[in-house]
């Protein structure tokens, strides 16, 4: 997989990727990662990207030109192009596993006000929030998107049960787990999963599982998990 990432500030993506998962992936080859500086696409002295919008109003929009150009340098027959915006559809473990199944993702970061409405209209194929809030900018969304997604490629992760039993991976919130000592400030480790029992430890781990989504996250709760 190839992600290219356009902004205007480079260099805040260089810490999260050089670290974890992420950096092992782009080290092992799993997949490529670009950063592009916007700036690089203008045509003025002062590399301007922002300009007032038409009918006045507070703040500066992002102009067409450098972005229209950026992607146009980058896009492929399998580009896939996602704009990061309060409008767009909320980011899921669903929308991840559907992003690990594109060869080549295009980020348009969007700052300031936003962006020409033209860039929406004409140029991106999909628009993601990661949440109903409002950030600086869409650098941040555009670094958790490409987190979740690369986690999900093969061999990423190193060991490929990591992601089947992740939180939401089957629609629940991860069951609770425990490590050594059995017994710390005397709180005990469930004994069911020393054990040995495998059946009854899955067995916990489902209930477990599903009583922590209903208790915490009801709305993830489908009609056909039986409690």
């Amino acid at each position: 997989m190839k992600i290219d990432i356009i902004t205007i500030f480079p260099e805040i993506f260089f810490g999260p990727f050089s670290q974890s998962i992420v950096n092992r992936a782009i080290k092992e080859k799993i997949v490529d990662i670009n950063i592009i500086n916007l700036r690089d696409f203008t045509s003025d002295k002062r590399k301007s990207v922002d300009d007032k919008p038409y009918g006045g109003g507070p703040g500066m929009l992002m102009t067409p030109e450098p972005i229209f150009k950026a992607v146009k340098s980058l896009k492929k027959e399998n580009s896939h192009i996602i704009l990061t915006t309060p409008q767009g559809q909320q980011f899921s473990q669903k929308k991840a596993v559907q992003l690990v199944k594109r060869e080549h993702i295009i980020f348009i970061c969007g700052h300031y006000e936003g962006v020409d409405e033209r860039i929406r209209t004409e140029l991106v194929d999909e628009e993601i929030s990661i949440g109903d809030y409002i950030l600086t900018s869409g650098n941040l969304p555009a670094m958790v998107i490409t987190d979740a997604v690369v986690r999900l490629l093969p061999n990423a992760l190193g060991s490929e049960e990591s992601s089947v039993e992740e939180s939401f991976s089957n629609g629940l919130l991860e069951y609770p787990q425990f490590t050594r000592p059995e017994v710390y400030k005397n709180l005990e480790v469930p004994k069911v999963l020393l054990s040995g029992n495998h059946a009854q430890i899955a067995d916990w781990r489902k209930k477990e599982a599903i009583k922590r989504t209903s208790e915490r996250r009801p709305d993830l709760i489908k009609k056909e998990i039986i409690l």
